[in-house]
């Protein structure tokens, strides 16, 4: 834990691990707490979590349907992508997804620049396309280019550190790009694969760093797979507004952009404004969306008819809804 007189190791108290219900009520990354401070005797206890302005979710490991906060109260979110091997516009459209739904601002981060310098305006301008809103940051941490914006985007706000978020797949040069920031080397980097540019995981657990100019940065093991969680709201349509704005001018307002007449959609890709790939993307985000608010429906309707309440603070009702949730959920 990071206080105003330096980091203290704490733990949370019984009644927050009681009161807990799943693990989205304990602390995480970037999460301000009320804290009691150490003594002697004992660690600085956590005693309560304070509501959280963002959070940047996934889903879980091992198939559990709950969702796993990397990281919490973030107002950038750095979506590292490789302009080597790593480059791949489909996996950006989902981290700008649930990027917008995490409540921060995506900037993207193009590492790796002085590896593509030939491909450099092509892959740009592909990015640009598909990060509608965000900012497109080319950067090396060769010949520094782009590392002195970043730098300024993580100056301290006037009501607290400016905090940002690292996230990509593994060997996108998150790691090296903390070390240039910091101007030492802290992270340990990794060789990736010539064949593919795959790294391995040399960050194994999401670390809050303290920046000299007084921002701070929330680094995050590799993700190369993202599921969605949560995506209810507009997080979709946000991640693909050019295609949101062309169903608008379809002629029927349920168009599924398929075979029907008039379609807006559909004419801008015989037109070649839209590419057929961002199309697809759109889609298969849209269906998973539509999987996961089923979900949620059928979660809560199942929870409803077993009597049990979020209210429910016993260890036995607390107990006995997870139960029933976990057995539905696998029926379903």
């Amino acid at each position: 834990m990071l206080t105003e007189t330096g980091e203290v190791t704490a733990t949370v108290t019984g009644k927050v691990m009681h009161q807990a219900a799943s693990r989205e009520d304990y602390p995480a990354v970037g999460d301000w707490v009320v804290l009691t401070p150490p003594s002697p005797d004992r660690k600085a206890q956590i005693q309560a979590i304070l509501p959280r302005v963002s959070k940047f979710v996934r889903k879980a490991a091992g198939g559990v349907t709950e969702e796993q906060i990397v990281a919490a109260n973030i107002d950038l979110v750095f979506i590292c992508m490789g302009l080597d091997a790593d480059y791949n516009l489909r996996r950006l459209e989902r981290y700008m997804t649930v990027a917008w739904e995490s409540g921060a601002i995506p900037v993207v981060v193009l590492t790796k620049a002085d590896l593509c310098q030939e491909e450099l305006d092509e892959r740009l301008r592909g990015a640009e396309n598909v990060a509608i809103g965000a900012e497109v940051l080319p950067v090396s941490s060769i010949n520094g280019e782009g590392l002195e914006a970043i730098r300024n985007m993580l100056t301290s706000g006037k009501t607290g550190a400016l905090t940002g978020a690292l996230i990509g797949s593994s060997g996108a040069g998150k790691s090296t790009l903390i070390n240039h920031l910091l101007g030492f080397e802290r992270q340990v980097i990794g060789a990736v694969r010539s064949g593919d540019g795959r790294g391995r995981h040399t960050t194994t657990y999401r670390e809050l760093i303290l920046l000299e100019g007084g921002g701070l940065l929330v680094d995050t093991p590799g993700m190369r797979e993202l599921h969605l969680m949560d995506l209810a709201g507009n997080a979709v349509d946000g991640a693909f507004e050019d295609i949101e704005k062309l169903a608008q001018n379809c002629r029927f307002r349920d168009c599924q952009h398929h075979k029907e007449p008039g379609c807006a959609v559909r004419e801008a890709l015989r037109a070649g404004t839209l590419e057929a790939g961002r199309l697809a993307s759109y889609e298969k985000l849209k269906r998973e969306q539509a999987i996961i608010e089923r979900r949620a429906a059928y979660r809560q309707s199942i929870i409803e008819k077993r009597g049990f309440h979020a209210s429910d603070s016993g260890t036995a009702n607390r107990n006995g809804r997870k139960n029933w949730v976990r057995d539905w959920e696998n029926e379903y």
